[in-house]
């Protein structure tokens, strides 16, 4: 196979100011009229790179691979692209967008809607978390796109009736490389048995590993490669620091950051699901709006979450890395990354929450004696020396008593919700008087029961 042509702004910088002074609108793109009013009324004004290197040579009907950091517009270049193509040859089950997260795969959804809400678009997400029968219904109404995680897709389309891809057009997979990690590398083989081989692919991916280049192989022709950035990168605007301390205070100085930057919106970062809740719950016995965020909460309560975060409700997010790729929050000013990343370029994807589109933005990364090595390779990574957040120890350690307090608390509440989630799952499982058995009963005794209660 070919391989993929450089289209790269990253290594002829003189030519994309050229482009971007030709290119100033959308329509220089190439997109139509109807798509251009749905990006002004999104306040879209201009394209951004990455949308001006992507969007021309997908129209032109190549594949592509983007190479992009989070927060530049993304989902633009490859949702215009597909719309575009959607208004020339309208058809059901036009394309599939494959996500690693759900959440991912609502905000996804939510800006196609958004774009082609003029042209009547309709759109479907297939996520895990959520009932499989009403997402068969939305299947069976044959909509245009369809937004899904790998894993749910291949239940589907095993299991749904009527349903299939045979007629699919495009197939994006946004955030390749974390799907490749998460591996779904078998349910995306799977996927790719399933649909046709004439089909346009566009793969996005903020880093491109091993896994990518061997998923390219497999997937695309005669691909064209967009990279705005060649090398790990973070926003300029963002202002990076750490804190070295002995691991058993990072409760304490998390408290002391979070009333020295009161004011502020933070999203804090843990490695378990566990953690995520009990800091959640030491934060609340300290009075914070603190709201967390992690794969262990049932979709509703997920989605519950982000939108409080969202809409301003709650000041601070506790998110596990579920939350670290792709999520579009504007008014993150904080990132701290309160476990740190065990992968280097996760550490990357954490802290582009903040400093989005133009804005400024901090993250403070706490390092413990146990995590100097991972610290030293983030810095590897970005080819910088963090410099150290200032902290006044002696105010940090008169808080450790009321810390130490609600500690506590946090332990005692977690005990208590792990047993009351042990106790339900025992009665669901040894327990035949649920509320459907008792019906049958009542039927079965002829409403005998009813009268016993009522004497």
């Amino acid at each position: 196979m070919a391989a993929p042509e450089e289209h790269s702004s990253s290594t002829e910088a003189p030519q994309p100011a050229l482009e971007e002074e030709e290119a100033k609108t959308f329509k220089d793109l190439g997109v139509t009229d109807v798509l251009c009013e749905a990006c002004d009324q999104l306040g879209w004004t201009k394209p951004t790179k990455i949308q001006i290197e992507a969007i021309p040579l997908a129209l032109e009907g190549r594949d592509i691979i983007g190479l992009a950091e989070t927060g530049s517009g993304k989902t633009g270049a490859f949702a215009l692209p597909i719309l575009n193509a959607l208004l020339e040859t309208p058809q059901r089950l036009f394309a599939l967008v494959l996500t690693p997260t759900r959440e991912l795969a609502f905000q996804i959804s939510e800006q196609f809607e958004a774009l082609g809400s003029s042209i009547g678009v309709q759109s479907a997400v297939i996520v895990g978390g959520i009932d499989s029968m009403s997402q068969s219904l939305a299947l069976a109404k044959k909509p245009h796109i369809i937004i899904a995680t790998p894993g749910r897709l291949i239940d589907h389309l095993e299991n749904t009736k009527g349903f299939n891809l045979r007629a699919l057009k495009y197939l994006v997979m946004d955030e390749a490389d974390r799907i490749l990690n998460m591996d779904f590398e078998t349910e995306v083989d799977k996927i790719l048995k399933v649909i046709p081989r004439d089909r346009k692919t566009f793969l996005f991916s903020a880093t491109m590993t091993k896994k990518v280049q061997k998923l390219q192989r497999a997937a695309l022709k005669n691909p064209v490669k967009c990279a705005v950035s060649s090398k790990y990168q973070t926003v300029e605007k963002l202002q990076q620091y750490y804190i070295f301390i002995p691991s058993k205070f990072k409760d304490t100085y998390l408290v002391y950051i979070l009333n020295e930057l009161a004011g502020n919106s933070f999203m804090i970062f843990c490695s378990t699901c566990n953690n995520t809740q009990r800091t959640a719950l030491l934060l609340r016995n300290l009075g914070f709006t603190a709201i967390p965020l992690h794969g262990q909460m049932s979709q509703s309560k997920r989605l519950g979450s982000l939108n409080k975060f969202k809409a301003k409700a709650r000041s601070i997010l506790l998110a596990t890395d579920v939350a670290s790729r792709g999520l579009d929050i504007p008014h993150v000013d904080v990132v701290v990354n309160f476990d740190i990343p065990t992968h280097s370029k996760d550490y990357i994807h954490r802290v582009g929450r903040t400093a989005r589109a133009g804005r400024s933005g901090k993250a403070i990364t706490f390092v413990t004696q146990y995590d100097v090595e991972l610290f030293q390779r983030i810095e590897h990574l970005i080819g910088k020396k963090l410099p150290v957040f200032p902290t006044q120890d002696d105010e940090v350690m008169m808080l450790t008593e009321r810390v130490t307090e609600a500690q506590r608390f946090a332990r005692m509440e977690l005990r208590e919700h792990g047993e009351k989630k042990k106790r339900a799952r025992e009665d669901a499982e040894d327990n035949d008087d649920t509320e459907g058995a008792i019906g049958v009963r009542n039927k079965v005794a002829g409403g005998r029961m009813k009268k016993r209660k009522g004497r």
